[in-house]
């Protein structure tokens, strides 16, 4: 087979010039320039398929809360950044002004604040029933209601309060709630027990959020916005009825110490009494006394810090303690005496009795199943209970022997008052420093009044301003007549015979100074005043003469007719009062009733007819010449009781008291010349 000749290929000449357009670079730039202005940039961004945010479906149970059957909320989205959208187009402005217009679209409305109190108002009040109705089941409502507790409307933050008090107060068990221990935490227990301790963790868990967000809202007591003012006084009020009504249960220190931090201020307000009066309450009502004991320490800390710088009421709570009438052993403020059948230093010994093997196996049981009913009931022995008071009442003396030793002005009046109260309680340590400190007071006092007569006989006008301005703020009368008084009462609490003689203490001072004081007494204008009177100071007196520390409601004739009745109708161990202290006192008290009011005038007079009936035969030469034994003058203006001369003068007082205006001064007076005619006849 012959071979097939290759095909014969055709030489191509070179094209002639411009015969065929050569294509270079810069053409396809141009023809690419030339059909993207054919482009539809817009259409080709819509139509691209993009992603879609599809919602998740919501896979998750419903939850029964308090309001019920709930839907959980959807699962958050996430948010697309700026970085992904399509910035170079514009659109990422546009969505985030879609997304704002969408959130606006979304707020609430706003509800008008009185809308709002009484949904709230409805809603506090289904929560309490369902707590009342199962406390276990919906103990969990505590959180909701601390929570509405927390809304800005003032009026709901009140009624949140206020109802979680009466809540609470249903709520708290008779014993206080223990934190439980790791061992406790991990041996195992029944159902019913691991119900009642989670009910008592959140139970004390939300008291204890509750008594902190007290004391927070407490500190803006007094506050120039009426607002928080009045959020704080309802702060105040709440841990006030707590503290009278669950004193036995947890954060009691938290509660005492919001009340003493209140009256730790010297402004007393609403809030400052109220503060008072439910510490005093809490006083009375304590059977074992450990809250009185706490709340009295927590008071002495309180009153050393402010260095004695705070209202005298506060001072005088502790009038109030249970202990004044319960607590038979003396004390002082470092030690109490021992209650131990002793005699001449010897315990005695008790009878003993024969008891058989098996009896005393009987006795030894009955004891332990006595102490553990004791313990089941949280009953406080006696010894226990003696024990705190004792603590407590050492506590009140340091305070009050303290104040004695700083001369506080503005509580002197209280301390004393206080110690009067207590006299019973004083052991005869205590008994002898304190009738020291009254002998100083006294000595300041007549000092203080003898530079003052100086002064003003002496001195020019400079020189009295300058001491009227060194002049302390304080009623030295009433103080040394608050002395006397005190001293008197501490007598009869105390074996007066031993009491002397051991101590060692002239007692006459105190009555030589009231002796001394009776005619100032009687002539000053405010006798019958006391710091709850309505009355005007004197515009021409100076500032610092003016009285501004309130001792108590007593007047000034109440207190000189008491301590007149401790120095001549003592108690029965103290009642030899020789005859020339009588006759001294009772010729002074007929001269000062001429210049009494005619209600003083009176008292003063009753108080008469008792010294006459009971000293008859030994005042009778004041009115019966022929009784009389002794010769000389009778010195009125004399310092001494003894060295007046009494028997050389005679009552002319009565004749011009017979003419009184006032009919029971009349009558007052006869009774005086029937009581001397009488203890004559006997």
């Amino acid at each position: 087979m012959a071979a097939v000749p290759a095909a014969k290929r055709r030489r191509l000449s070179p094209p002639e010039d411009g015969a065929y357009p050569i294509q270079t670079k810069q053409n396809h730039k141009a023809d690419f320039l030339k059909n993207a202005s054919k482009w539809d940039l817009e259409q080709d961004y819509e139509t691209r398929p993009r992603k879609l945010n599809k919602k998740k479906e919501n896979k998750r149970l419903p939850v029964r809360t308090v309001e019920g059957w709930v839907a959980p909320a959807p699962a958050a989205e996430e948010v697309k950044s700026e970085e992904d959208s399509d910035s170079f187009l514009g659109s990422g402005d546009e969505a985030k002004e879609e997304q704002e217009e969408k959130v606006v679209e979304e707020q609430k409305p706003k509800i008008p604040a009185r809308q709002q109190i009484l949904e709230a108002k409805e809603e506090l009040a289904r929560i309490a029933s369902l707590v009342n109705e199962d406390p276990e089941e919906h103990i969990h409502a505590l959180k909701t209601l601390a929570a509405i507790s927390d809304s800005e409307n003032v009026t709901v933050k009140k009624l949140a309060l206020a109802t979680q008090v009466a809540i609470f107060k249903d709520l708290i068990p008779g014993y206080r709630i223990r934190p439980l221990s790791e061992e406790a935490m991990g041996e195992k227990i029944s159902k019913d027990v691991k119900k009642l301790r989670t009910f008592e963790q959140r139970l004390v868990t939300g008291y204890q959020a509750y008594v902190e967000q007290l004391g927070k809202l407490a500190k803006a007591s007094g506050h120039k916005n009426e607002q928080t003012a009045g959020l704080a006084s309802v702060a105040v009020t709440c841990a006030c009825s707590l503290i009278t009504a669950v004193p036995h249960f947890n954060f009691r220190g938290e509660l005492l110490k919001l009340l003493i931090g209140k009256l730790s201020t010297r402004r007393v307000d609403a809030d400052f009494v109220r503060c008072r009066e439910a510490l005093e309450t809490l006083f009375e009502n304590d059977e074992d006394g450990n809250v009185s004991l706490e709340a009295v320490t927590m008071l002495t800390k309180m009153m050393k810090g402010k260095n004695y710088h705070f209202d005298e009421s506060v001072l005088n709570t502790f009038l109030h303690l249970r202990l004044l009438s319960e607590f038979a052993q003396k004390a002082s403020y470092n030690s109490v005496d021992k209650a131990e059948d002793q005699f001449n230093g010897k315990k005695l010994k008790q009878k003993r009795e024969f008891r058989t093997k098996r009896t005393r196996k009987d006795l030894k049981e009955k004891k332990a199943i006595e102490k553990e009913f004791k313990e089941a009931d949280a009953a406080v022995s006696h010894e226990e209970r003696d024990r705190m008071q004792a603590d407590t009442l050492k506590m009140v003396f340091v305070s009050y022997f303290r104040i004695l030793k700083a001369r506080s002005p503005k509580l002197m009046g209280a301390v004393l008052e206080g110690l009067a109260r207590y006299a019973h309680l004083i052991n005869q340590d205590f008994f002898g420093d304190i009738l020291e400190a009254l002998r100083d007071i006294i000595t300041t006092a007549e000092v203080s009044a003898a530079a003052a007569a100086g002064a003003s006989d002496d001195e020019d006008e400079d020189a009295e301003s300058d001491d009227d301005d060194e002049i302390p703020e304080r009623n030295l009368t009433r103080e040394s007549l608050l002395c006397v008084i005190t001293a008197f009462a501490l007598l009869e609490g105390q074996d007066a015979a031993k009491a002397a003689s051991a101590l060692k203490l002239d007692l006459s001072f105190f009555i030589t100074h009231l002796y001394r004081t009776l005619h100032a007494v009687s002539l000053s204008p405010d006798v019958e005043l006391s710091s709850k009177s309505l009355h005007l100071p004197d515009p021409n007196a100076p500032e610092s003469h003016i009285p501004t520390n309130k001792i108590n409601v007593q007047t000034t004739i109440v207190l000189l007719i008491r301590s007149l009745t401790s120095v001549l109708l003592p108690a029965a161990s103290l009642r030899a009062v020789p005859p020339l202290r009588v006759a001294a006192f009772a010729k002074q008290l007929m001269t000062i009733s001429l210049h009494l009011p005619e209600k003083s005038c009176t008292a003063m007079l009753g108080l008469m007819n008792r010294i006459t009936k009971s000293h008859a035969k030994k005042v009778a030469p004041l009115w019966n010449t022929e009784e009389r034994r002794g010769d000389g003058v009778f010195d009125a203006l004399r310092g001494e009781v003894e060295g007046s001369n009494a028997f050389s003068g005679t009552v002319w007082e009565g004749e011009l008291l017979k003419r009184h205006f006032a009919p029971s001064v009349r009558e007052a007076v006869g009774g005086l010349e029937r009581n001397v005619r009488e203890g004559l006849r006997g």
